[in-house]
């Protein structure tokens, strides 16, 4: 069996930080939302992976590589405008050929394993099996109506209620949905919808089953879900103090420091990672923070946030709350008069200001 990690589209509910970067590296937990997709994939013993790529191909190349670190063979696959996830599915055919495979969308997290799902497909071979998940939303997903334990229609974002059953992104798949992706129209979106795809598999008599999860799943794909699946994950993590904290300092609660950190009269409590070559001075790290890797802090403090490479946070007067903050930003209070604000911000930000 083969997997299918799909890792196009251009982010653009995360600018202005997918102007320079793809959303499937936004860190959780400092660590890339897609390698939680490829360990998903290791963890259910699959070891020959494609990744479907667009723009941002270079960079998912550079920091996946050729997949040795979790011990699988990765194959790229370009995909040249993002046109749909069964067009997605139907390039990747040279490389699927004629084995069943998993399809993982590389923005999705799920904390509970599909070790078991993936034993039962492979086991049981219906035509297709899709991971369901209850939402309060389903007008924001593809969502399948169930009957008698089977899955009878799917629709993609639908305008009328057909229930809450909401696909999270992880799909099983026999060669058969090779002959449907092709007989398939676009959609009014202009895309190949794998909603249309699965439903031609059932229009066509096979089977489709459905499995809904338990626990948590998280689609990442707005800054508020990031945050909030940055929360999930952490409050999973493990004690564990690798850099150097003096004296002076206070450790509270399941805190992650990497080796090469360095905190200094400051406090941090957890659930919160800091990430290698960060510095912390005189500075206050609450809950549900992610420091990635050679940041800095000084005289500042900052929760429920998540500070990717190489940024400076200086002599702030009040707390950062509920950021996602990207790489190489400097954020520091000007002594200078007269008092004014000076911005140089991208596309789509968002400044709040207290008055």
């Amino acid at each position: 069996m083969k997997g299918l990690i799909l890792s196009g589209g251009k982010g653009t509910r995360l600018r202005p930080l997918t102007y320079t970067s793809a959303k499937q590296l936004v860190p959780i937990a400092n660590k890339p939302v897609l390698f939680y997709g490829i360990e998903a994939l290791v963890n259910a013993n699959i070891r020959d992976i494609g990744i479907v790529v667009g723009d941002t191909q270079a960079e998912i190349r550079a920091a996946v590589g050729n997949g040795s670190r979790w011990g699988v063979s990765i194959h790229y696959i370009e995909q040249e405008f993002p046109s749909g996830l069964a067009h997605a599915v139907k390039i990747s055919e040279p490389f699927i050929g004629q084995e069943p495979f998993v399809m993982y969308l590389g923005d999705n997290l799920l904390n509970k394993s599909i070790s078991n799902f993936v034993q039962e497909f492979d086991r049981e071979k219906p035509a297709a099996q899709i991971l369901l998940a209850h939402v309060s939303d389903p007008q924001m997903f593809g969502v399948a109506q169930l009957r008698d334990g089977k899955v009878v229609r799917l629709v993609e974002k639908p305008t009328e209620p057909i229930g809450d059953l909401a696909l999270v992104g992880v799909y099983m798949f026999q060669p058969d949905i090779f002959e449907s992706v092709k007989r398939i129209q676009p959609s009014s979106r202009n895309e190949l919808e794998i909603t249309d795809a699965i439903q031609d598999l059932i229009d066509r008599g096979l089977d489709v089953r459905p499995q809904i999860v338990s626990g948590w799943w998280k689609d990442t794909g707005k800054p508020e879900d990031i945050l909030e699946a940055n929360q999930l994950i952490l409050e999973m993590l493990e004690h564990r103090i690798e850099g150097v904290v003096d004296q002076d300092s206070r450790i509270e609660g399941k805190v992650i420091i990497e080796s090469g950190a360095n905190v200094e009269r400051s406090i941090i409590r957890g659930p919160a990672i800091i990430g290698r070559g960060t510095r912390l001075v005189n500075a206050y790290v609450g809950p549900f923070t992610s420091i990635m890797n050679d940041v800095e802090i000084l005289n500042a403090e900052i929760e429920h946030s998540i500070v990717l490479e190489g940024t400076h946070l200086n002599d702030l007067d009040n707390r950062v709350v509920n950021s996602l903050i990207g790489k190489n930003v400097r954020i520091y209070r000007e002594p200078a008069k007269p008092s004014a604000y000076r911005f140089m911000l991208g596309d789509n930000s968002e400044v709040g200001i207290r008055w």
